[in-house]
């Protein structure tokens, strides 16, 4: 269904008309922006161990010498054959941050549950360069409330996204997003997690689509999305010389 057509002042009218309404979006999203950063922390009292190519490594030397850190819970259990598409699609945005990020005294790490040695065959299958490491031997993702047993998936409930979910509607893994500060004195806090479709808004290519003539183009959230060397070849421009 094509768009009404119309003239060139009526487009400019509704076009300011919606810019009203962008302008409305941008000074909530500063609200939200400066309300998260108010949050309270809470302090991690558990010692997680990470298993990572240069061997365990805890999660204040995570940190990298930083005093933040963003975790990016990766769907990647131990018996995946591969990465999450929808993860796979938000991390193809995390390499060429990372430079700013490590700048701004912030380090990014992807977590998951599965070994090492698949995480790593993986990682080298999308050519990304971001650190990623197991948490296959701490109960991190437990914690953190993006893993379910086999247990916690056979009870009524299973709690995700700060609310009690059924289990029909979970997965032995799930994505999120959570942050961490480290101070002085080698405390660290848990400062923020995002769920589900929270950390949306690291996912460029969606913001470029919402800008596109026919947007996101989905019958549901993001079914359109492959892994990035799944996609056939895109057909060739046809040229009046050929």
């Amino acid at each position: 269904m094509q768009n009404q057509v119309v003239s060139r002042e009526e487009w400019l009218e509704a076009r300011r008309a919606l810019l009203l309404k962008e302008k409305e979006a941008t000074h909530l999203r500063d609200k939200v922006n400066a309300e998260r950063m108010a949050l309270p922390w809470v302090k991690v009292e558990k010692d997680y161990a990470f298993d990572t190519p240069d061997g365990k490594r805890s999660l204040s030397e995570l940190f990298d010498g930083r005093s933040q850190l963003i975790i990016y819970h990766f769907m990647l259990g131990p018996d995946w054959e591969a990465g999450c598409p929808g993860c796979s699609f938000l991390s193809d945005h995390v390499d060429g941050a990372l430079p700013h990020l490590n700048n701004h005294d912030v380090t990014w790490v992807a977590v998951s549950r599965a070994p090492v040695a698949k995480i790593e065959a993986y990682k080298t299958r999308m050519g990304w360069k971001f650190p990623w490491v197991s948490s296959a031997s701490s109960d991190f993702n437990f914690d953190y409330h993006v893993s379910f047993s086999p247990e916690d998936l056979g009870k009524d409930k299973v709690f995700y996204n700060f609310t009690s979910i059924p289990p029909q509607d979970a997965n032995d893994e799930l994505p999120g997003l959570s942050a961490f500060y480290r101070n002085e004195k080698g405390e660290i806090f848990h400062t923020y997690s995002s769920y589900a479709c929270g950390p949306e808004e690291l996912i460029g290519t969606l913001m470029i689509l919402d800008r596109a003539p026919k947007g996101r183009n989905e019958d549901s959230t993001m079914n359109f999305v492959k892994r990035h060397d799944e996609y056939a070849e895109a057909p060739k421009t046809s040229s009046c010389c050929h």
